[in-house]
């Protein structure tokens, strides 16, 4: 079975410790990351991830690096060169939605040059703790928030418009398109403040306006700033 260490560096969204119990990622790490062995797969959790990474003079040591992200791509830690950056170290998010639980769901962030060798090894961990894994190139927000942040964006503006209430759109797209939740409960039950930080931070990024915060959000956020 392959081995792996975790290194925290603040306080994780992919799997914080408010959590009720432990993931299986967490207990099946090794007990002393200090004495890890030549072939060992890192992983770097944390909102400071990233700052574990700077610390590592030499990563070839290591089959795989996997660095927790926020929406910022992977290039940001690692540094770029002629669409041929990449190695042994990948990028990482557990998807969840605003202030809802982590899913099963794990966004594998590579890069034009990752080796074969880590890609499989960092799946190998995440898949071997029960998660489900999704390669992406290397993009803001990567693949779940780049799709379905706009289509939330859009039900609130529809909303503000008039189009239909709350509840006839959260019902139509139920029915209709067999969604499990419509997108304004979705949006209420998860936080409309933090919706508005990501589509603000892809709007930032990736300049089209589908990602800018639409103004139930950045009400949202103006009222959680004033307490």
């Amino acid at each position: 079975m392959l081995r792996y260490v975790i290194v925290k560096q603040g306080e994780s969204r992919s799997f914080p410790t408010d959590a009720p119990e432990n993931h299986p990622l967490i207990v099946g790490a090794a007990d002393h990351p200090e004495t890890h062995g030549p072939r060992d797969v890192l992983v770097l959790i944390g909102e400071h991830a990233a700052r574990g990474l700077a610390k590592i003079h030499d990563p070839q040591p290591w089959r795989a690096i996997l660095v927790e992200l926020g929406t910022e791509c992977l290039g940001v830690h690692t540094g770029e060169s002629r669409g041929r950056e990449g190695s042994n170290v990948l990028g990482f998010a557990r998807f969840r939605l605003g202030a809802a639980a982590p899913t099963s769901l794990v966004e594998l962030v590579r890069q034009p040059g990752t080796e074969p060798e880590a890609l499989a090894a960092a799946r190998e961990v995440f898949e071997g703790a029960g998660l489900a894994v999704a390669v992406c190139n290397d993009f803001p927000g990567r693949i779940v928030d780049r799709l379905i942040r706009p289509y939330l964006n859009a039900a609130l503006r529809r909303l503000d418009e008039r189009l239909a209430s709350a509840d006839d759109m959260d019902t139509t797209l139920r029915l209709g398109l067999g969604y499990p939740e419509g997108p304004i409960s979705l949006l209420e039950r998860t936080g409309l403040a933090e919706h508005c930080e990501v589509t603000q931070a892809l709007h930032e990024a990736l300049g089209d306006p589908a990602y800018a915060p639409a103004r139930r959000a950045q009400v949202a956020k103006a009222r959680r700033s004033r307490g």
